[in-house]
């Protein structure tokens, strides 16, 4: 039996997604700026489906934007904001534990002069709003803060950065990469506050190659792609509709999240208590944070063989973000957490299709590697 425990990097095809990608690949192909039939067929599984994702994030159906994917999304944001705000500042607010598409993102701006504050972290992974608040000033244009940590499971205090912005009297916009917590917490884009929002199909059992940006009304950017004026001119480009209507479906399932979101932290405190009882494992998560991400480190193994080890045996972990390969997590750096502790750091990220059998095997198997690999 396989165990699949990495769906912070990808997640399989829910059913549903994979009807809907075949229909619109067999029956439903037409371009849907396409004035014909066929093409205002196709025009309406695309006003269906932006439909669908606002509801889900409790936005207007007009503040959201089609893309390829949560990487797309944070440079369209990031780079829009920027170009509309140049003229009123040049800083910049950040976390130090950013997802590398908004990090190399932040690179890119400092090199063109902009003054780019990274944000530290505490133990949990977090940031401190009162960090933000003192770096918040009226030069400030753009503050990018994810909503969870994809290495960690931290929790950001997202919805308290509004309040910074406007005790500074700052003109700042606030972006959002959602991604790892799109499906798994419920996400209110107005009770958030924020401005625009970061999303992505194949977190939630959607395909690859779709994912959505909030714009909230009113806001306007600067469009880094420039083509036939598809999504309102900000994503120019035939829309990917096999994909799009795809991650559409899969967004339909989100249903019950609190209480998802209840049985999840079931599993994985149990996960935990399992794990704290193996000799040389250390929790590098907190018990506040996000309950779909367990990271934790087997002290004297490093993170590779204990993948191998439990690759082998058809279980699916990892040592950490897959879009930062064969690099020391800069998240548990962040966190102050030891090298030897990254370098024997290991990722189990949840779905709401595991259960309490997988990850008694996947603790079985933990305790197996350690004896194992400790005598090799």
């Amino acid at each position: 039996m396989a165990i699949y425990l990495d769906n912070s990097a990808t997640t399989p095809l829910c059913e549903s997604a994979k009807k809907k990608i075949a229909y619109m690949l067999d029956e439903c192909w037409a371009n849907p700026s396409s004035i014909h039939h066929l093409g205002v067929q196709s025009k309406e599984e695309l006003d269906k489906s932006r439909k669908i994702i606002a509801e889900k994030i409790s936005a207007r159906e007009d503040e959201v934007f089609f893309t390829s994917g949560g990487t797309e999304s944070n440079n369209i944001a990031i780079f829009g904001a920027v170009e509309k705000l140049k003229k009123r500042g040049n800083k910049i607010i950040t976390s130090s534990i950013e997802h590398p598409s908004v990090e190399n993102c932040m690179k890119s701006l400092e090199n063109k002069g902009f003054d780019v504050v990274r944000l530290p972290v505490g133990e949990n992974g977090a940031i401190n709003i009162q960090d933000l608040i003192r770096e918040v000033d009226e030069k400030t244009i753009l503050i990018s803060v994810m909503l969870v940590n994809n290495e960690l499971g931290a929790i950001n205090p997202v919805q308290l950065i509004k309040k910074a912005v406007m005790m500074k009297n700052s003109p700042a916009l606030i972006h959002c990469d959602a991604v790892q917590g799109f499906g798994k917490l419920p996400i209110k884009v107005q009770k958030l506050g924020i401005d625009l929002m970061s999303i992505s199909s194949h977190k939630i059992h959607g395909p690859k190659g779709a994912g959505a940006l909030f714009v909230r009304k009113g806001v306007n950017i600067v469009s880094p792609v420039y083509g036939g004026g598809q999504e309102k001119g900000l994503r120019s480009g035939t829309e990917a509709m096999p994909a799009i209507c795809g991650f559409a479906a899969a967004a339909e399932e989100i249903t019950e999240i609190e209480n998802k979101l209840e049985a999840v932290k079931v599993l994985r405190d149990g996960l935990v208590e399992k794990l704290e009882k193996i000799d040389g494992v250390v929790m590098n998560s907190k018990k506040d944070a996000l309950p779909y991400i367990i990271n934790f480190s087997v002290i004297g193994i490093p993170s590779q063989p204990m993948i191998n080890f439990l690759s082998e045996r058809e279980i699916y972990v990892s040592g950490g973000s897959a879009c930062a390969k064969g690099h020391r997590s800069t998240a548990l750096l962040g966190a102050g957490i030891t090298p030897e502790r990254i370098d024997s750091a290991i990722r189990v990220s949840l779905s709401r299709f595991n259960t309490e059998e997988e990850l008694d095997i996947l603790a079985e198997n933990i305790l197996l590697a350690t004896k194992t690999l400790r005598r090799v």
